[in-house]
């Protein structure tokens, strides 16, 4: 019989407040940020989440979120190149947008929220219709990952003030490449491109009135731009130089306090202020001042030096010179008066935020919430926190310099540094988990933080006996023991010189073994004593006592007890393991095939085998009884950093104790292995980053795994039976769909390039190109189909025969029709209405890419079908939408093919016949709507007026009057 394992799957990320790969987005009050490959919802005033918009399946990390001018919406990237809009109401994706090859790192959308435009790293720029879910076009120029995208609405004076202004037709991208371009969507080209700084643009943003553009670059440099906005309006001229006509022009460089990368630019979406991140752990603030402000500003400093002036020459001058320096003073004033304002002048320097941490991003408010004197910054730091800091609005006093003040911070529910080392207590109702600086005790069951304490530099953990106290390992060599129920540090133990690499508790609860890079084992017993020396009855606290020593040649790196208490194994930097008898410390075994350090081990249930895993990359299998090495298996593709057996259920008593074990690796991934059959049983992979701490549940019900990622994730054993052949075949299968779908999407070099990978930028394509990808989504909708045209043309075929043949009399009348494909009977439908029930089911964004997958011959044959649905009005839009491409994408083979004549000609009939009776029906309702309208104002009149009791002219008056525009005088 084929031996089952079960199933391990994961269960909700914890530990983490919000990741570096991407920006977040601050409303206000909820704050939007990313946690690898979830986005999360975070209310900042309580500290609390709110939401986690996450993804069966999906484990790309995020890279870039936006939000829409419909509010609930939001778009963000990933890492994989796909899109998603999320309801920020419902929690869930609307559609998935896939186009770019690589990781997303700009979007935008427009001023309506119709349009989204992307930038990623493989240096494309797509434009997405949200509300019909397909990409409208591909632009192509950029030559390094797109930094930034901006949608800019042209406005000229020369239109007239009451027009809206048309929708935004141009599009404004920064990239690594040094360049900055502008694109007309309404042609599909590139019209102007700068290369605006010597090196890496790396951020950009218009401000409110869409005039100026600040972009900053990798060397610190902050530079504005000028938006002719007359020039868009009349298009692509040339000048009488014979030049084309340039629609952004350099303005300034604005200084900055630093010369570090400019990693962001923001304005505030309401109030005048930039913000500005250059440093790593600060955002400068700059004050958008208005001319007049200026002006009256350079007219007071020009009085005050006049009054000095005026001081100084009173001492002994007389009135007639005073006349003639007066008359000089007032025509300087009109000097002043007429010079320029420089626009270094209307950015003035406010403040400077500056954080707990490196930023990685931060974001103004959209809505102003709290006291009107103050703005909301939101500022995500990299090690996993939130803050917010209020910006006081500006004074006229000169005594004090303002300052911002920091009003909000998340940042209980996560560690500051990676997560190296985790423990479980006897009960798997309590986790700890230490980085460098915290100790933090974790509920398992509602995964919430219950105590965080300080500590030093933790490297290894363990809940001592009765689960009320924990103990640390530092890299500074001190033992630090908590009391959880209390948090509190009871004890420090300056136990070693060097880092403490590792302990461990015997089994028997009695005692504890401690390893460090000072080359000593060390052996301590518990004490107990009274936590309240005054109340016997007060709760039994251990503390450690210190009884023997073993010297060692080398670094102690591990060190483990057997579970029945009569081996003492450690592992040494020399890559070898040295087994001991635990109560005379007498040599037994010396354990040596590795090539490099042994970083972890454990020792099996019933003590019979022991598993190493080293830096090496492998895991070893060892027998305690002769010390004979079973097997070496190649684990993991990076050091393997813990290994650890699976605990029974210690409930049950029947169960032999199990020879499975876990290990975790830098790879990022975490495997479980069959230590009996040397089979590999399940890999899984959700990490973000090197696993350092693993931790298993002492019921043998789940697994805890620590990261770099400073994620804490649990591994869950589900009632799901799993065969080894199985897993194994679907591995494979995963690795050739993904194979196709590559293969599909490969930009081939041009033949005789000499090579596999050959730049494609030797030779510039088109600039504006289709959007499509190839996913193993698209792959299998595309397959769907290609089998639904197989039965329906089937059933048709013999239905056919059969009708031919009685009519021919080649069969008699009680002959009964051929049986009906079991398929369409289930559904009880025809052939034409199933191939168009198998077209609607696939998503508007995967559509184009499934049709794409259709053979020619498959086309030929849907062709028939979309003349039918015209004919008989199904879904209009879909069918329309579907002839189209197919007309556009296979065009040449379409006009070459004279049987697709035949079956054109009734299809544009019936097409245009179902697409007019579509208008008159959209016509009729709009007039429809249009008369409820007037209907409804009509009446609202006579209601108010009616209450007002007066007469007819009186109100006709009184109507005339409200249509009449007021101008109203606003004074700054």
């Amino acid at each position: 019989m084929v031996q089952s394992y079960l199933r391990h799957g994961p269960t909700e990320a914890f530990g983490l407040i919000c990741s570096s790969s991407s920006n977040s987005h601050y409303d206000g009050r909820l704050a939007y940020v990313p946690a690898l490959e979830d986005v999360l919802v975070w209310d900042v005033k309580k500290g609390q989440m709110l939401a986690m918009w996450h993804e069966t399946g999906h484990r790309a990390e995020v890279t870039c979120i936006v939000r829409s001018p419909q509010k609930d919406h939001f778009a963000v990237g990933y890492a994989d190149g796909s899109i998603r809009l999320w309801s920020a109401s419902a929690g869930s994706v609307l559609t998935t947008f896939n186009g770019h090859k690589k990781a997303v790192t700009a979007l935008a959308f427009d001023e309506s929220g119709t349009r989204l435009a992307s930038g990623s790293q493989d240096t494309d720029l797509i434009l997405w219709d949200v509300v019909g879910e397909a990409g409208l076009f591909r632009l192509r120029g950029h030559r390094d990952q797109i930094t930034a995208v901006r949608f800019l609405a042209p406005h000229s004076s020369a239109a007239p003030s009451t027009s809206t202004g048309s929708a935004a037709t141009y599009l404004l991208t920064s990239s690594k490449d040094t360049f900055l371009k502008l694109w007309d969507l309404s042609t599909q080209h590139c019209i102007q491109t700068i290369v605006a700084h010597r090196s890496e643009i790396w951020s950009l943003d218009l401000d409110t009135q869409h005039q100026l553009v600040f972009t900053g670059s990798g060397e610190g440099e902050l530079k504005a731009w000028r938006l002719d906005h007359e020039a868009l309006a009349e298009g692509l001229r040339e000048t009488e130089s014979g030049e084309v006509t340039k629609f952004i022009h350099p303005v300034t460089t604005l200084p900055l306090s630093s010369r570090h990368r400019v990693s962001q630019i923001a304005f505030h979406p309401s109030r005048p202020y930039l913000a500005v991140q250059s440093q790593d752990r600060s955002v400068e603030l700059f004050r958008i001042r208005t001319e007049e402000e200026v002006r009256k500003k350079q007219a007071r400093r020009r009085k005050r030096a006049k009054e000095k002036k005026e001081q100084a020459k009173a001492k002994g001058k007389k009135e007639k010179a005073q006349d003639s320096d007066d008359e000089a003073g007032d025509a300087m004033d009109v000097d002043h008066d007429d010079k320029e304002i420089d626009l270094a002048d209307l950015f003035t320097p406010y403040l400077v935020i500056r954080a707990s941490g490196k930023i990685r991003s931060f974001d103004f408010g959209d809505e102003e919430v709290g006291p009107k004197d103050s703005t909301h910054l939101l500022v995500a730091l990299a090690t996993n926190a939130l803050e917010v800091y209020g910006i006081p609005q500006p004074t006229k006093t000169k005594d004090t310099s303002p300052e911002a003040a920091r009003i909000h911070s998340v940042d209980l529910l996560g560690h500051r540094a990676d997560v190296r080392t985790l423990c479980l207590s006897s009960d798997d109702v309590l986790l700890a988990s230490a980085s460098n600086g915290q100790l933090k005790i974790w509920n398992m069951r509602t995964t919430a933080c219950i105590r965080t304490l300080e500590c030093g530099y933790a490297v290894c953990s363990t809940f001592l006996p009765g689960d009320r106290q924990v103990a640390v390992g530092t890299k500074s060599g001190e033992i630090m023991v908590y009391d959880v129920a209390s948090s509190s540090l009871i004890d420090t133990v300056k136990a070693h010189s060097a880092t403490i690499w590792s302990m461990h508790v015997r089994a028997d609860g009695q005692a504890l073994v401690t390893g460090s890079a000072d080359k000593d084992v060390k052996f301590w017993e518990f004490e107990e004593r009274l936590a309240d020396s005054e109340n016997p009855r007060s709760a039994k606290l251990l503390s450690l006592v210190h009884i023997r020593t073993l010297k060692m040649t080398d670094d102690v790196l591990s060190v483990r007890y057997s579970p029945n208490g009569k081996l003492l194994a450690v592992a040494l930097l020399d890559s070898t393991v040295k087994v001991f008898y635990q109560d005379s410390l007498k040599f037994f075994l010396s354990l040596y095939g590795h090539k490099l350090p042994v970083l972890s081990m454990d020792i099996s249930g019933d003590s019979k085998l022991m598993v190493t895993c080293s830096a090496d990359k492998n895991v070893k299998i060892w027998g305690l009884d002769f010390g004979d090495c079973h097997r070496s298996i190649f684990a993991h593709d990076e050091s393997v950093m813990q290994v650890a057996f699976e605990r029974n259920d210690t409930r049950d008593i029947s169960e032999k104790p199990s020879h499975y074990f876990w290990t975790v690796g830098k790879d990022k991934m975490v495997k479980y292995w069959d230590g009996d059959k040397f089979e590999n049983i399940q890999k899984l992979d959700g990490h973000h980053g090197e696993v350092w701490a693993l931790a298993v549940s002492n019921h043998g019900k789940f697994v805890v795994t620590g990261s770099h990622d400073k994620s804490i994730r649990v591994w869950e054993k589900l009632d799901e039976p799993l065969f080894l052949e199985e897993e194994r075949e679907r591995e494979l299968e995963n690795i050739y769909e993904s194979g196709i779908a590559d293969s599909l999407n490969r930009n081939d070099a041009a033949i005789g390039s000499g090579v596999d990978d050959a730049a494609l930028n030797t030779q510039p394509g088109a600039e504006v190109t289709s959007v499509s990808k190839q996913t193993t989504e698209t792959l299998m909708a595309g397959e769907r189909i290609i089998e639904a045209l197989d039965i329906a043309d089937e059933e048709i075929a013999a239905f056919r025969e059969y009708e031919e043949a009685k009519t021919k009399g080649g069969i008699a009348e009680q002959v009964a029709p051929p049986p009906r494909n079991p398929v369409l009977a289930a559904y009880d439908v025809e052939p034409e209405q199933y191939v168009l029930m198998v077209v609607e089911k696939i998503s508007a964004t995967a559509l184009y890419d499934a049709l794409l997958v259709l053979p020619f011959g498959k086309v030929v044959s849907l062709m028939t079908y979309l003349n039918i649905w015209a004919q008989r009005e199904w879904n209009i839009v879909l069918t329309s939408r579907v002839i189209f491409f197919l007309l556009k994408t296979h065009y040449h083979q379409v006009v070459a093919n004279r049987v697709m004549r035949t079956s054109l000609i009734p299809l544009r009939r019936h097409l245009r016949e179902s697409l007019r009776k579509q208008k008159d029906t959209i016509n009729y309702n709009l007039a429809a709507l249009k008369y409820i309208k007037r209907q409804n104002d009509a009446q609202r009149t006579a209601e108010f007026f009616e209450e007002e009791g007066l007469d007819e002219e009186k109100i006709r008056e009184r109507i005339a009057k409200g249509k009449k525009r007021k101008r109203v005088q606003i004074k700054a």
